[in-house]
């Protein structure tokens, strides 16, 4: 993913912001050995910091489903993680470099997201936004003086670039085999009058004494008194029967 995003930010800088000025973009670190070597106008657009961005996480899975609508795998949601570069410029006037930050600038304050016409990859293929944020004040546990020092350079004027991807764990839930029946609930009384008056009770079951009722075996399900009826106009299709039984004297 993070390669995918400097190709389609290298895009973005060659044809919005530097188009037709010879400008070269570069990746690597802006240190003293890198500017000692510079002998053409560049935008370097250095990645100095990876983290998840924890407001964007969604948790509610994505159903797949096939030809017939039927769901059959669950993917989590894509994760978002935040991007940061230092965008700076190197020529060899001052005024020019400001003239290039300028430019860079505008291009980026134009789009909320990347363009889809420079997405590539990874980005191209996940059904996500990439946000872009450009110049925003960073966070109070990062900063910019920081990170130059780290660098080993002098501080230059910079553009704090933003760029919240999304990546795709891989990760896939197989969802299990479709209802294809309704369930069936009938409610069974087993005291005196509700059993007697069960029908089909007659003819099985140890018989009591007379009058009383008829006694289901152990292993015998008591009978359903009335059938429920079906769900719907569709066909019976068979499943699984519920019974209730009423074990109040």
């Amino acid at each position: 993913m993070i390669h995918d995003v400097d190709e389609a930010l290298r895009k973005l800088v060659l044809q919005y912001a530097v188009n037709g000025s010879g400008a070269e973009v570069s990746f690597d670190a802006p240190t003293k050995d890198w500017a000692a070597r510079r002998n053409a106008p560049t935008v370097n657009v250095y990645l100095y910091d990876v983290r998840e961005d924890l407001d964007r996480r969604m948790v509610e899975f994505e159903e797949i489903r096939d030809e017939t609508g039927r769901v059959i795998e669950r993917r989590p949601p894509p994760r978002r993680y935040k991007l940061s570069y230092l965008v700076t410029c190197w020529t060899q006037r001052p005024e020019d470099e400001h003239r290039l930050l300028s430019s860079l600038l505008a291009a980026f304050l134009k789009y909320e997201t990347v363009p889809e016409e420079v997405l590539q990859g990874t980005l191209a293929q996940v059904n996500a936004n990439t946000y872009i944020s450009i110049a925003l004040p960073p966070p109070k546990d990062r900063s910019l003086a920081d990170v130059w020092s780290a660098l080993g350079g002098e501080l230059k004027p910079s553009l704090d670039l933003v760029v919240t991807a999304p990546l795709d764990a891989g990760r896939i839930a197989e969802a299990g085999p479709p209802v294809l029946e309704e369930p069936r609930i009938g409610v069974v009384s087993t005291n005196g009058d509700g059993a007697a008056d069960a029908k089909g009770a007659k003819g099985k079951g140890k018989k009591g004494a007379k009058g009383a009722a008829a006694v289901p075996d152990e292993d015998e399900a008591p009978p359903i008194p009335h059938e429920p009826e079906p769900f719907g106009e569709e066909e019976d299709k068979g499943g699984r029967h519920f019974s209730l039984r009423d074990t109040r004297k």
